[in-house]
């Protein structure tokens, strides 16, 4: 069988490195245009798409595999993608990027006689398809997710099918914003019409339209400064009201604090829950506000529910005023939901809090208001004041005039229950049990504004798209000789999907989650993590601003994020689709490859998750998608995750997700042509996660014949100390291939040993580390494994994944520690040294769960529970496992191995006690021991800058010779025989 390039080499460098990097494009990237979680880098993507697709030349054709290796690395940087072909008027070839892409495609296209039928059934953001589509093939995306559909379609089918070239007639021209900030029409000096982008020019005409229109029935709501002359200060607002100076000044976000009442007895205030006081916290710019010192009230001064006074504040505006207060702003008033009161300085527990948000008795405070000015950099704030108030009073007037008179059937406020998940839902602890809880009033105004203006736009939007038809169908040439093949109608539904995607990413910046970054001056989305975490004080973003988080902002950044799927080298849209990967809807053997990225075990619950946009996009386009909005919220009943709440027991969800994830296997194997290729990714940081994805694909009938370990996070973050997470996806590629029948485990060994250590000595040298190495080497365990239906003993007893995966994990530690000794072997220190120097590599100084602890130290033959307890190097705190350094353990009593002798050295050390610490080695035998310096040195080498015990190895080695020559002599010393003090009379 005729290899595939990506089973013979991939330049991991080179991807890894734009993999990594391409997490901090944002301009252009079609991650922005909306979020989708766990997305596949476009990189790695698109560098192994193209590997599977083309043939390897041989070990006979050198120059060949070398120029395809090379062609990787030069379509793999996104500048590569940046660089635009040359328009149809234009000569020349395009840039080199353009031309490495085309010359990637040309070869498929050779060797395909046709392009090749791609699918990925696990879509979810749409990365792979995105990069098969590049590349000139076929694509398919599926997914069962409705939300990711619709962003798929946003993404791989839209832009390729309505983004070509028009010219406007003249009376649209003449409408039309010739300094367009997105400049995607180019005006024509010798006539009055433009030349457009047809889909990109209705999204962003549209999207104005209804910018306007809900400005102007709720614009008032959100007023500048200069409207506020007439009000006067109260007690709480120490600043003078703003001067008539202020009139440009506009607010672009209110600063709210959630309260609680104080649970002290004789004290009852207002405690607002800050987690820091902070409003800008840049190098050269330090603002703060400060809580104002106040006297508890007595009794007889609060009122006659026993509510206390609320908490005055003023606003620090120089990093020197703040220094003057003596004031610290980063020690806010709640820590991991303990709130401490600013009046008596009681502190109300964590538990307390929960209980009172669920009673009804969290609030909530507006303290400070952001503005800016829109012909001039950067922002001021301002305390927040009783007018501030007065107008959200009238927005919440408003909301509630405008629901009474709704003209719709469904309510336009998402009453939709979250689902039950506590893991990753956490606002639930706090009583926010639906969607809309999520908003404040004034947000749910907005919103809904936008949404009623996005549901009312449907007719007329048609109205334009018929109008503009007839235009396009006269066109005597089209960009890239597109055919024109789709109605009116379909362009409106369209050009109405992205207004929809505009409302649901506007409302990540409009919710009660929606946090201040004060070190860039700017709020940051819902979505910073894969959860609903719970907010103590939030940013109300003001979605007129035309700043970060706006409807403005919101319907650029999406149209820049496919700017290049609009004017990118398209030659077919992208086919999507709405299935189960259990039930896929096509025939046996119709496709060339699959590419995937299926769900990682317990990572993120999508569905869970999605329901937030999807209340949403329900509401807004409902009526022209029923065929992915018909559900309440999205559907679970099949999603592929391990998700307990679900079932009846973890065993019961663990069981579920195995047989979801094998029925998607074997439907990958029905569809894929026989020889043809799958690569699946897998980024489960757990061996739980990696067993039931690995039975899927041997029990489907896939025979693993590569695997590639693919950094896809910030190189910062590669060696993170405070994760244990995967910084690698494992691209794992697989065939659809005959297997022998049987192969005896005993035989097998050897071979396995052989390929772990010879790709491990390529990952090494790659730099891959931590966890991310033993994870590695699983695919190379896969490739002899998989090629057998069974696997078993000589004696008949069946071998499973769990078996080989066992054995892999004791291979790779035995390389490991190989290699990190260094000059000693790994014979040479005791098993519980190998554990512990793997355990830091693995894990640096984290806490983990402990099968994950057990795994590693089983491979070495280490028991867990006999380093555990009183003075052992060990911790066990409920679920998991910490492996202590010397600064934490305490006094070593007893020295029983040689990762005690090592923490008694460096606390020895440390207190300066060398004559203890020469004994101490003298005694033990260390002294005289290359290999436990060398282990001493591999620890210290494992840890990361900063850490305590690295110092305190590190400060123990610098003294190593003269340690190791004063045990000598302490041992010498001992050898020498006493003489014995004679008596006077003998």
């Amino acid at each position: 069988m005729q290899k595939r390039l990506i089973e013979y080499d991939l330049p991991l460098a080179d991807i890894s490195e734009e993999s990594a990097r391409e997490k901090n494009i944002r301009h252009g990237h079609p991650s922005t245009l909306h979020i989708w979680w766990a997305r596949r880098p476009l990189a790695s993507s698109r560098a192994t798409a193209f590997a599977a697709l083309i043939d390897d030349p041989g070990e006979d054709n050198p120059r060949q595999r070398e120029y395809l290796l090379d062609l990787v690395k030069r379509i793999t940087p996104w500048e590569a993608v940046k660089d635009k072909p040359p328009s149809p008027d234009e000569r020349g070839t395009g840039g080199e990027g353009w031309q490495a892409i085309e010359e990637a495609r040309r070869l498929i296209q050779q060797q395909y006689g046709r392009p090749p039928r791609v699918l990925d059934p696990f879509s979810g953001g749409g990365s792979i398809p995105l990069e098969a589509l590049r590349l000139g093939c076929e694509t398919y995306a599926n997914d069962y997710n409705p939300v990711a559909v619709f962003i798929e379609k946003a993404t791989l089918e839209w832009p390729q099918k309505f983004g070509i070239e028009i010219e406007l007639p003249v009376s649209e021209a003449e409408q039309t914003n010739s300094a367009s900030q997105l400049e995607l029409t180019i005006g024509d000096e010798n006539h009055k019409s433009k030349i457009v982008n047809l889909l990109a020019y209705l999204v962003e005409k549209w999207a104005n339209i209804i910018l306007e229109e809900a400005r102007a029935e709720i614009g008032r709501f959100y007023k500048p400064s200069a409207d506020f002359a007439d009000y006067t200060d109260d007690k709480n607002n120490k600043k003078s009201a703003p001067s008539a100076k202020s009139a440009d000044w506009i607010p672009v976000g209110y600063l709210w604090a959630r309260t609680i009442p104080c649970q002290n007895p004789a004290c009852g205030a207002e405690i607002p829950l800050i987690k820091q006081f902070w409003l800008a916290k840049k190098d050269n710019k330090q603002i703060a506000y400060r809580p104002l010192p106040v006297s508890p009230l007595s009794r007889r001064e609060r009122g006659p529910g026993g509510e206390g006074q609320a908490v005055a504040f003023e606003l620090l505006d120089s990093a020197a005023a703040i220094k003057a207060a003596n004031f610290n702003p980063d020690e806010g008033t709640v820590t991991g939901g303990d709130a401490r009161c600013l009046v008596c300085g009681q502190i109300t527990k964590a538990t307390d809090t929960r209980r009172l948000a669920r009673a009804g008795q969290m609030g909530e405070r507006m303290v400070a208001v952001v503005e800016h000015h829109p012909r001039q950099s950067g922002k001021r704030y301002r305390l927040a004041a009783a007018a501030d108030e007065a107008v959200f009073a009238q927005a919440a007037a408003c909301l509630e005039e405008k629901l009474a008179n709704w003209p719709y059937l469904e309510s336009p406020l998402p009453d939709e229950t979250m689902a039950n998940d506590l893991r990753n839902l956490w606002v639930q602890l706090y009583g926010f049990s639906k969607f809309q809880d999520l908003f404040n009033t004034r947000q749910k105004l907005a919103l809904v504004t936008f949404l009623e203006k996005i549901k009312g736009s449907y007719e007329r939007v048609l109205a334009d798209c018929e109008v503009i038809y007839p235009q396009i169908t006269q066109m005597a040439q089209i960009k890239n000789k597109k055919s024109v093949d789709f109605s009116p109608a379909e362009l409106a539904r369209a050009v109405m999907g992205y207004l929809a995607l505009t409302l649901t990413r506007t409302s990540e910046f409009t919710s009660t989650l929606t946090r201040w970054y004060s070190e860039a001056e700017a709020p940051r989305n819902v979505f910073s993590r894969q959860a609903l975490p719970m907010l103590w004080d939030y940013d109300e973003n003001n979605p007129f601003s035309n700043i970060a988080g706006s409807w403005k902002a919101m319907y650029e950044r999406m149209l820049y994020g496919s700017r290049e799927s609009f004017e990118g080298y398209w030659k077919y849209a992208g086919i999507v689709s709405n299935y189960s990967a259990t039930n896929l809807p096509f025939v046996e053997r119709y496709f060339d490859a699959i590419l995937t990225d299926p769900p990682y075990y317990d990572n993120v619950p999508y569905a869970a998750l999605s329901d937030f946009f999807y209340v949403w996009l329900k509401r807004a386009v409902g009526e022209q998608f029923p065929e992915l909005f018909a559900t309440p919220v999205v559907s679970k009943t099949d999603e592929a995750i391990m998700e307990p709440t679900r079932h009846d027991s973890k065993e019961a969800a663990k069981a579920f997700f195995e047989d979801r994830l094998g029925q998607s296997f074997k439907e990958m194997h029905r569809v894929l042509k026989a020889g043809g290729v799958a690569v699946i990714v897998y980024a489960h940081k757990t061996t739980d996660g990696w067993e039931t994805m690995l039975n899927g694909l041997v029990q489907a009938g896939f025979v693993v014949t590569g695997s590639w370990p693919m950094h896809t996070e910030n190189k910062g973050r590669l060696r993170a100390a405070a994760s244990a997470a995967l910084a690698s996806s494992i691209y794992m590629v697989c065939r659809k291939m005959e297997r022998a029948p049987l192969g005896f485990w005993n035989e097998l060994q050897p071979n396995i040993r052989a390929r772990v250590e010879e790709k491990l000595g390529q990952f090494w040298r790659e730099g891959i580390a931590g966890g991310d190495f033993f994870i590695s080497a699983i695919g190379p365990g896969m490739e002899e494994f998989s090629r057998y239906r069974r696997v078993e003993t000589y004696t008949g007893e069946p071998v499973g994944v769990d078996t080989l995966l066992a054995f892999i994990r004791q291979v790779s530690t035995d390389f490991l520690v190989n290699r990190l000794l260094k000059n000693a072997s790994r014979e040479s220190i005791d098993k519980e040294a190998q554990f512990y120097l793997t355990y830091r590599w693995t894990f640096l100084e984290n806490k983990v769960p402990f099968d994950d602890a057990r795994k590693i130290a089983s491979a070495e033959g280490v028991d867990l529970e006999q380093l555990w307890g009183k003075g052992g190097f060990v911790r066990k705190t409920g679920a998991d496992i910490e492996v202590l350094g010397p600064h934490k353990r305490g006094e070593v009593e007893a020295v029983e191995n040689m990762v005690d002798a090592l923490h008694r050295a460096c606390q020895l050390w440390e207190r300066g006690r060398k004559a203890d610490l020469t004994q101490l080695l003298a005694q033990t035998g260390y002294g005289q021991s290359g290999a436990f310096w060398q282990f001493g040195q591999a620890v210290a080498e494992c840890l990361l800058d900063g850490s305590k015990e690295k110092q305190l190895l590190e400060g123990l080695l610098v003294g190593k010779e003269t340690y190791i020559r004063g045990s000598a002599e302490a041992v010498e010393a001992a050898r020498k025989p006493r003489a014995e003090q004679g008596r006077l009379f003998d």
